[in-house]
């Protein structure tokens, strides 16, 4: 790598132990680099004019940018997470869209990319994660920095009609173009893109692959995310200590780990697991599951609006079907340690992965990671995550019909053995293609030549049939 790496993304790792997907994916490129990771700095101040405060050194540079009270509701709360995130999500239903808002986003873009400016050298790499930063390397341009920029997209890209939501003031193909490497999580979502630059006045197909809109060239290619493979596997074959959460759960257990999010289908889910209890062949075998779903956003109302429901299934479902010394949903909405996630994907039977839309869902390849090889559980996946692109031997569903997830639980715990080992051992496989270390390597890679000659199996272009 010719200078340094410069990260940025909304959060920004405060500890010098890796912990979480992202941190663990960039930690090792920015200490050996001498990196700099710039994120929100977890305190708002309404003197926003500051310079980047430095939130630590060990084993790389972390600096924050301020946001205000009132950007926070406007960059991050208003354009960011009710616009932007419903566009992606096919939720153009929820969009709430404001001028003040979208002023907000464009504001923040804006000053950031003055501060980075100052940092930046023409022979650094900039790589910009997710959706709170779509212009950013836009307005980089504008104040003349030379530096190749790459854009990584965590969530779906959006699809052609829901993009129509914007304002017209909103540029999309503009945003991306200004962009060396757009790096996107599925074959799928470079379609999409590649869809909107195909309705773009201007836009231009290379026969190189890339885009070319006025005077910018992009590559757009996709990398699917991973985890760090073996580190969750070690976690998981702990045994559980008795007293913590599930150490007292008998029989089968199903498991979902999800963020408290309208996107991942959980009163369907909730839905599927009693029409489950209610059609059994056996009555008397007892099934438990765990859903744990800690909560995000929770200003915004279409939050609020998903909490009540699930509170109100699971209340139902529980009155209906619960026995003195059985409980057979758990609702857990909180945090839960990451080391206890990883035993408790091992001891369940089978785990529900079930987003109406999703950009990846590491969750799913989590939990394959975790399994006990000689006796694995079995994922049920919804065909819309990004991770039913590879995990192909999992159990696929469609999380709008509540029976086919109905049917799934009881064909997973009814499984044998050796249909269980064979579709986990394909599902590793898969798993340990896409390690977190392979994604940053190859995406790093491609920066560095600004997409020129990738690799088909590097970057994956779209496929014939989506």
């Amino acid at each position: 790598m010719s200078e340094k790496l410069i990260v940025v993304s909304n959060r920004i790792p405060t500890g010098a132990a890796p912990s979480g997907g992202l941190v663990v994916a960039l930690h090792d490129a920015l200490a050996e680099h001498q990196g700099i990771w710039i994120g929100a700095h977890p305190d708002r101040d309404d003197d926003t004019g500051v310079p980047l405060i430095e939130v630590g050194t060990d084993p790389y540079t972390r600096l924050g940018f301020r946001i205000s009270d009132e950007e926070y509701e406007t960059y991050y709360l208003g354009f960011a997470n009710s616009v932007l995130w419903p566009i992606c999500h096919r939720r153009g239903d929820l969009v709430e869209l404001s001028r003040e808002s979208e002023e907000g986003y464009h504001a923040v873009n804006a000053r950031l990319a003055r501060q980075i400016a100052d940092l930046a050298g023409p022979d650094d790499l900039i790589w910009v994660h997710d959706y709170h930063f779509f212009p950013l390397a836009l307005e980089l341009r504008r104040l003349g920095v030379s530096a190749r920029i790459g854009f990584f997209l965590h969530i779906p890209f959006p699809a052609l009609g829901d993009l129509g939501a914007l304002s017209e003031r909103a540029d999309m193909p503009g945003w991306l173009a200004a962009y060396d490497l757009v790096g996107l999580q599925t074959r799928a979502d470079v379609a999409r893109c590649l869809e909107l630059f195909r309705a773009t006045e201007g836009a231009e197909m290379l026969l190189n692959g890339k885009i070319k809109l006025r005077e910018r060239t992009v590559a757009v290619r996709s990398f699917p995310i991973g985890i760090d493979v073996e580190g969750f596997a070690a976690a998981a074959r702990e045994p559980l200590a008795p007293g913590t959460l599930g150490a007292d759960m008998a029989g089968d257990i199903l498991i979902g780990v999800d963020r408290l999010d309208y996107s991942k289908g959980l009163p369907n889910r909730f839905r599927a697991f009693g029409q489950y209890l209610e059609t059994r062949q056996d009555h008397d075998r007892r099934v438990s599951f765990l859903q744990i779903a800690p909560p995000t956003r929770e200003e915004v109302s279409a939050y609020q609006d998903i909490r009540t429901e699930l509170e109100e299934i699971a209340g139902r479902l529980n009155g209906e079907h619960s026995e003195l010394d059985w409980t057979p949903l758990r609702y857990i909405h909180r945090a839960i340690d990451r080391d206890l996630l990883a035993q408790l994907c091992r001891r369940a039977r089978a785990a529900l992965v079930t987003p109406f839309a999703d950009g990846m869902n590491l969750v799913a390849k989590e939990y394959v990671a975790a399994q006990d090889a000689h006796d694995p559980g079995v994922l049920i996946l919804s065909r819309m995550a990004g991770a039913a692109e590879d995990l192909t031997e999992a159990l696929l569903i469609n999380p709008y019909d509540v029976d086919e997830i109905s049917e799934a639980i009881a064909r997973a715990l009814d499984m044998p053995r050796a249909e269980r080992r064979d579709r986990h051992a394909a599902c590793l496989e898969a798993v340990r293609a896409t390690d977190v270390s392979v994604w940053s390597s190859d995406f790093l890679k491609a920066l560095m030549q600004r997409g020129d000659d990738l690799p088909f199996d590097m970057g994956r272009l779209a496929p014939e049939k989506v």
